[in-house]
């Protein structure tokens, strides 16, 4: 019995290695495939079309394959009017009959029809070597919607519910009128899925009516483990605030992107094929034919979520101007001190939580004797979508008599937490204004208007005699003070004196600034030249050298037209470089390939090291990026 048992287990370390020398040889004879020597069959091209008949916004696959052949530039580009057609990657694969090895390049595109009708996508010229192939008129019929009937396989092709769903969440139901409610969205994305990530930076739609909402934010990524499945997850905050009273639904949260999606492949149940490996195997020897996808338009959804809006109370007090929240406010002025007519700038802060685009500036309590301008507002926010801040309001006074105190300022606001308006009265400010109010205006006495017969003669001068304006004395001294040494003259020094201060400032802040533009541009060309370095050398996985590939166009692309590398993509950096097309399909290509190897997690079909034909390939089109 233990000579049996050691027997049995001596097995599946023994067809371990049988299927370890089985993969071995698979690899020994692809790499005989990609010598010059394997190619034993005329270079051919055929197109196909996954489907000839579709509906409008369901894509179909367009394959180009080019047997024979392996170093093979794709077409310069295609473009038929209603139709969408985009690069999907490309693929090679080799084939052995009879010890005659034929290797093949397959060229996948996307075909997104935009209208109905009957399309031709005419014949494409591909150059293999010293010859031309042309592949042949494909004809694609677009109806709007479909007429034949849905069977299994197409309801079990692609359920959104299974690549995720986007999430509201709202941690209050219950709101007034124009209160301003955090909202969070969660978008969940299976991991294995490779997706356009450009619609996810932007994020989802949110749909409905009767409410506004924020702008939102740059995602928070991280991943979640969800019923044994890894969910790539993408967490948008906002805030929404409601325009009229009664039930509004908020969503669903909608997302439409363009996703490849695997392929199905038929399960194998031979034991003896050598491509039925276990996790462990696929670890050492990926198989270089299993990441085969097709691009799928996708909608990610979830639920809509429901509000209760109720109406603010009525006959508001009349410095309530829609605030809704929770607010405290301080002021201050400054100069303390001044004459009639000179400005005091008041400044009052107003903190808090709540809707700061209806906060306004504070009333007077009484402003009689005061000229009040419009004041200006400058908002600082505290957290991401800008529920909660700062807003400050600087207001320029002037009195028209003397004053000892600048009037109390009042706001108006709905507490929601209250359910009742609650007014802030800032205490008065104690200033101190000296001079004389300005002349009341006084009727013009005539002339012609005779002395009244019964009237007195006047005690005093006569005002009409000559000689009383020349021996008239007034009963104090008077003497005149210099421009110079009165107040005001003073005062009206100190706006050149300012004004000079802050153009000084100005030059000052606009030598920094270009100092550090300096700075920035010296930092960007050191890494554009290091990455051109790094290019041509041999030393790099696929993942890394299309990374740094189309980092080096996006910093050139800065350096030409002073842009922020990261905004930088293939269309961008073929309008500032005016490309031509084969060019711009050329780095549409680039910037795929860097995204897919980056999303996919895996490397280019099991390559460690990218061909040297590549990278000759990538630094040739880096080096025509020229204006």
């Amino acid at each position: 019995m233990s000579i049996k048992t050691g027997n049995q287990s001596q097995m599946p370390r023994l067809f371990f290695f049988q299927r370890l020398f089985a993969r071995t040889a698979v690899v020994s004879l692809a790499l005989v495939a990609c010598s010059p020597s394997a190619r034993a069959e005329q270079p051919s091209v055929t197109a196909v079309l996954s489907s000839a008949q579709t509906t409008v916004g369901q894509p179909v696959e367009l394959q180009i394959q080019v047997k024979g052949e392996r170093n093979v530039a794709p077409p310069s580009g295609i473009s038929v009017d209603g139709l969408e057609i985009r690069s999907a990657g490309q693929m090679q694969s080799f084939e052995m009959r009879n010890l005659s090895v034929t290797s093949s390049v397959t060229f996948n595109y996307t075909v997104l029809p935009l209208r109905s009708g009957n399309f031709k996508i005419p014949p494409q010229t591909i150059r293999v070597g010293g010859t031309s192939l042309r592949t042949e008129e494909l004809a694609l019929e677009v109806s709007a919607t479909s007429n034949r009937p849905q069977t299994s396989a197409d309801r079990s092709a692609v359920n959104p519910q299974d690549i995720g769903a986007a999430e509201i969440i709202i941690s209050k139901k219950n709101v007034y009128v124009g209160e301003l409610v955090p909202v969070e969205i969660r978008l969940r994305i299976d991991s294995r899925v490779r997706f356009d990530p450009n619609p996810v930076a932007a994020g989802p739609r949110i749909s409905g009516q009767g409410f506004t909402i924020q702008k939102l934010q740059r995602p928070n990524e991280r991943q979640e483990t969800i019923n044994g499945r890894r969910f790539f997850v993408y967490i948008y905050k906002t805030a929404v605030a409601a325009a009229k009273a009664g039930s509004l639904t908020i969503g669903p949260a909608e997302l439409e992107t363009l996703m490849q999606w695997p392929r199905k492949r038929p399960r194998q149940h031979s034991p003896r094929d050598i491509f039925e490996m276990d996790d462990a195997f696929n670890g050492i020897f990926p198989n270089p034919f299993a990441d085969l996808t097709q691009p799928v338009a996708i909608k990610i959804s979830g639920e809509a979520v429901t509000l209760e809006v109720k109406t603010l109370p009525p006959n508001p007090p009349a410095s309530f101007s829609g605030a809704v929240g929770n607010f405290t406010m301080e002021s201050d002025a400054n100069p303390k001190s001044g004459q009639v007519g000179d400005p005091f700038t008041v400044t009052t802060k107003i903190s808090g939580r709540g809707n700061f685009d209806r906060v306004t500036g504070p009333a007077l309590e009484d402003e009689a004797g005061w000229r009040k301008y419009p004041p200006s507002a400058n908002f600082k926010q505290d957290d991401d979508v800008g529920i909660s801040g700062t807003k400050t309001f600087e207001s320029v006074l002037s009195p028209n008599e003397r004053k000892d105190k600048i009037p109390a300022q009042l706001f108006t606001y709905f507490d929601s937490l209250k359910e009742q308006y609650v007014t802030l009265r800032a205490d008065p400010i104690p200033v101190r204004v000296e001079g004389a109010a300005a002349p009341a205006a006084t009727p013009p006495v005539s002339t012609l208007q005779a002395p009244a017969k019964d009237a007195a003669p006047s005690a005093g001068p006569k005002q009409q005699d000559i000689l009383h304006q020349l021996t008239y004395l007034p009963s104090a001294p008077q003497s005149f003070t210099p421009l110079f040494a009165r107040q005001p003259f003073w005062l009206a020094q100190v706006f050149p004196f300012l004004a000079l201060l802050g153009y000084i400032g100005w030059k000052m802040r606009q030598t920094h600034l270009d100092n550090r533009e300096a700075r920035r541009r010296e930092a960007l060309l050191h890494e554009a030249t290091e990455l051109q370095r790094s290019l041509g050398r041999n030393d790099s996985s696929p993942q890394e050298y299309f990374s740094r590939a189309s980092r080096a166009v996006q910093l050139k692309t800065a350096l030409a037209q002073n842009l922020d590398p990261n905004t930088v993509d293939a269309e961008v950096a073929a309008a500032v470089f005016q490309a031509d097309e084969n060019t711009r399909v050329r780095l549409r290509h680039l910037f795929e390939k860097s995204d897919e190897v980056r999303y996919s997690g895996t490397g280019q079909n099991g390559i460690r090291l990218v061909p040297p034909e590549a990278r000759t390939e990538v630094l040739n089109l880096i080096e025509s990026l020229r204006k």
